[in-house]
């Protein structure tokens, strides 16, 4: 391709030492003509870049608005956002430890049915709830352990009276306790069985079900549980007045420990009752979950 240097040697070939009019005038229409060439040249470079460009714009923008390409590309990123999240995640230890000692527990919205005594289902149950508190924590970034151990089968495989299930319950928990150094908090996450008017609260039209925290008094970690209890009591009636119902202290002499004597900071949560809905139980968990949050960071463990 001609350039300006090819223009320079044209000039120096033809100019005479004394050139003839004629040879002046020769000489300024091949220079016209080659630059014009030259300009001809290097414009259609310039189209044709443009027109590939243009041409790769339109078949991106096509692929992205008319052929689906935008919800791949939208799911990629997607995708690698998640990972992200997943990977920071993933890198953190388990900080909360959900278990349910009476995990067969129901609603009986649920299973349309009108006698509580019958509020009882093998999978439609109080472990919903945990699952969903522990799906809640885990969009805060804070990793759990939840515990679905079907109780109420081992206690009858084994011949065992119900009121044995905190000794079934005890055995998983116990050994979950001693490979996992990190759990900060052990919640045993139960219904009650009360009328829906006490278990049951409406903020800004909302229903929600009430929490009941319960503590064991036979233990001798009993006044760090209560603390903890009465701790997450206080910050859910600061934001959401009227959600909770309190905490209650077990005491007696042949009282069970509820399982509270094998870590600091572990409570039994009622968590509405056998006339609340899975609506109205999960939208409490989603609270916890916000109270979970704050009380770790207060102690600096998020």
């Amino acid at each position: 391709m001609s350039n300006d240097k090819d223009l320079f040697d044209l000039i120096k070939d033809t100019y005479p030492q004394h050139p003839s009019h004629d040879f002046i005038s020769s000489t300024e229409y091949k220079l016209k003509q080659k630059a014009r060439s030259m300009k001809r040249r290097r414009m259609v470079k310039k189209l044709t870049l443009f027109s590939g460009g243009f041409f790769l714009c339109t078949v991106a923008v096509s692929w992205l608005f008319i052929f689906g390409g935008k919800e791949l590309v939208t799911e990629v990123l997607n995708a690698l956002g998640e990972e992200s999240l997943s990977t920071s995640f993933d890198n953190k230890e388990p900080l909360i430890y959900i278990y349910h000692s009476h995990n067969t527990e129901s609603f009986l919205p649920e299973l349309n049915v009108e006698n509580p005594s019958k509020a009882q289902h093998d999978k439609k149950n109080i472990t919903l709830v945990g699952q969903r508190l522990k799906q809640a924590l885990k969009d805060k970034n804070i990793k759990s352990i939840h515990n679905t151990t079907d109780v109420n089968k081992l206690l009858d495989e084994r011949g065992w009276s119900f009121y044995r299930s905190y000794e079934i319950s005890r055995e998983k928990l116990k050994d979950d306790l001693d490979k996992n150094k990190s759990i900060k908090m052990v919640l045993d996450i139960h219904r009650d069985v009360t009328k829906k008017d006490v278990t049951t609260i409406k903020l800004e039209g909302v229903s929600y079900a009430k929490v009941l925290f319960v503590v064991s008094g036979s233990t001798s970690n009993f006044e760090e549980n209560k603390d903890f209890a009465t701790k997450l009591h206080n910050k859910l009636q600061e934001k959401y007045p009227g959600i909770s119902r309190g905490v209650i202290e077990k005491q007696g002499k042949s009282q069970s420990t509820y399982n509270q004597d094998l870590l600091d900071n572990s409570v039994i949560l009622i968590i509405g009752g056998v006339e609340n809905t899975l609506k109205e139980e999960n939208r409490t968990a989603d609270v916890l979950a916000e109270i979970i949050k704050e009380v770790l960071d207060s102690n600096g463990n998020s």
